[in-house]
């Protein structure tokens, strides 16, 4: 999931681990470019995953 910067604010280690920041993940169709919305960059993004915990 793709979050603004300012989650860094509330973000919690236990329940979320860092993937990478928008233009730096290797999904991205345009590496080193941001994703854009009809043909704009956006802000930047940082992208999260939810931890799964072990019961």
């Amino acid at each position: 999931m793709g979050v603004p910067i300012t989650f860094l604010d509330k973000y919690n280690p236990d329940q979320f681990e860092i993937v990478g920041i928008d233009r730096y993940v290797e999904d991205n169709p345009h590496y080193g470019k941001r994703f854009t919305l009809r043909g704009k960059e956006m802000y930047a993004r940082i992208l999260i995953r939810r931890k799964k915990h072990e019961n």
